[in-house]
């Protein structure tokens, strides 16, 4: 077995990869509307995206009642303040909670959590 990728759903596939596109710095493999792959450049799994019209923002953090993550991304940075940076210039917003001192949780446009950390 190996892991070829990881999916996340979208309200806009495209729109979504884009975002990641520009942050990871990483080509769109495939785009087909609604369901698009961006490529590792050093050979390691792809990040996909899907439409999905029934799709829920995931509270962060976690809350009763809510629409729970199922998972998130942890992204190696460098220079913290930096990446924090670009990833709100690209479109993410900083979360109010931040669980720790050199991790900055970010939400993508569709609410996906991702950690940025050094």
């Amino acid at each position: 077995m190996q892991l070829k990728a990881t999916v996340l759903d979208a309200t806009d596939a495209r729109r979504l990869a884009h975002f990641y596109a520009e942050l990871l710095d990483w080509p769109v493999g495939t785009d087909e509307g609604d369901w698009v792959t961006l490529r590792d450049p050093a050979g390691g799994a792809a990040l996909s995206f899907q439409t999905e019209q029934l799709y829920r923002r995931p509270a962060w953090p976690a809350a009763e009642g809510a629409q729970q993550m199922m998972m998130h991304l942890d992204i190696a940075v460098e220079d913290l303040p930096a990446a924090v940076d670009r990833a709100v210039r690209l479109g993410a917003t900083v979360a109010d909670f931040q669980p720790q001192p050199n991790v900055r949780v970010c939400l993508d446009p569709d609410g996906h959590p991702f950690c940025l950390f050094t």
